[in-house]
């Protein structure tokens, strides 16, 4: 088997640590002067590409690509620091509803450049946590027909099959399938490495090719429409009961029961 081209999709997300807020239109979250950082399940697609060349898998290209403002280059500069080889960055209007992306375009994407880098395989987070629409590593796989395997949590790779372990209810799920297919990762699949200052430096020197939605053929238009967005009710106190019987009665009172 030849080295294989691995894809990694990434996406500038909010960070983790920061507790989102929704914007006075009550439109969307505010992103405005927010911490945005690399999706957490995306980190762990970088890290497990990294992991197969480290335990000698024959991987010749590790390709990092987003869709998204220009201050999403910061991502792919920190995907090409942790061992990607190179990134395309598909620059996006943050202000342009027409350049919102949705997950059935997001995999419209991918399928056009999997075709065009000649990609072996793809990983993928199962989600993003913005949406959390777990949704564009299926559709990419129906889109190009391969084998998938979700919310991975151990993968191996041996000539040109892959075993893919993955957590179900009441316990784990092996299944292994033919390159190519998609990967997409759960959290305990690895854990990330930091990038070093030195790679850091080294990842300025990486190449970083930009392009816009009109270098990619179809439609991409979202087809969903945010009618409003809301918080949650803040959660109320708790009730202390001095027995079994008491419980019982709160639950009724309360229509549980």
């Amino acid at each position: 088997m030849s080295g294989l081209r691995i894809l990694v999709p990434i996406k500038r997300v909010i960070d983790y640590a920061v507790k989102p807020r929704v914007n006075r239109a009550q439109t969307a979250v505010e992103t405005a002067s927010v911490k945005h950082s690399m999706n957490p399940f995306d980190e762990l697609s970088i890290e497990e590409a990294v992991r197969l060349r480290e335990r000698k898998v024959p991987v010749s290209e590790i390709l990092a690509w987003t869709a998204g403002p220009a201050k999403a280059q910061d991502i792919l500069r920190t995907a090409m620091a942790m061992g990607a080889d190179r990134s395309i960055h598909v620059v996006t209007d943050e202000k342009d509803a027409s350049s919102q992306l949705e997950p059935l375009g997001v995999a419209k994407l991918l399928q056009q450049v999997v075709q065009s880098e000649k990609t072996d395989l793809v990983i993928l987070g199962k989600q993003s946590i913005d949406d959390d629409a777990c949704q564009t590593g299926q559709m990419l796989a129906g889109l190009l027909g391969w084998s998938q395997a979700t919310q991975a949590s151990k993968v191996d790779v041996e000539g040109d099959m892959v075993t893919v372990t993955r957590e179900v209810d009441g316990g784990v799920e092996t299944l292994k399938a033919k390159l190519p297919m998609v990967i997409t990762t759960d959290l305990r699949l690895n854990e990330p490495r930091y990038a070093s200052l030195p790679n850091i430096m080294k990842a300025k020197k990486k190449p970083l090719e930009k392009k816009t939605l009109k270098d990619y053929e179809g439609d991409f238009s979202a087809r969903l429409k945010t009618v409003k967005v809301t918080e949650p009710p803040p959660r109320k106190g708790g009730v202390k009961v001095e027995d079994v019987d008491g419980m019982i009665s709160k639950l009724k009172e309360l229509g549980a029961l």
